[in-house]
């Protein structure tokens, strides 16, 4: 279990049960043919790195399920995956994990 923070704060972000967090990485400001996107005009992307995760799922016989991701893992999701929670100017992610489509290495 580990702990998404913020060096220069004191505010923790743990994720309970079979959540994640993630940060998103940044969207191209340039397209492959050279233009110049506005920040409006930018898609996020559906990739990140996973910063934390929880428990794990609560089984029916009581114990917790493990995790196929980990922290540190470079990770796809689904494009309206979890909750946006800003942190200090951080953007992160909390979502399930079952929202990650696949581990990219």
């Amino acid at each position: 279990m580990a702990t998404a923070t913020k060096s220069k704060s004191k505010t923790k972000l743990q994720p309970l049960g079979d959540r994640i967090v993630v940060i998103r990485d940044e969207s191209s400001d340039i397209t492959a043919g050279g233009i110049v996107l506005p920040e409006s005009a930018k898609d996020k992307p559906a990739r990140g790195k996973v910063v934390s995760v929880g428990d794990g799922k609560l089984l029916s016989d009581g114990s917790r399920g493990s995790f196929q991701v980990k922290k540190g893992d470079r990770v796809l999701f689904s494009s309206y995956a979890g909750e946006t929670i800003e942190i200090d100017d951080t953007e992160y992610l909390l979502m399930r994990e079952d929202d990650v489509l696949a581990v990219l290495e």
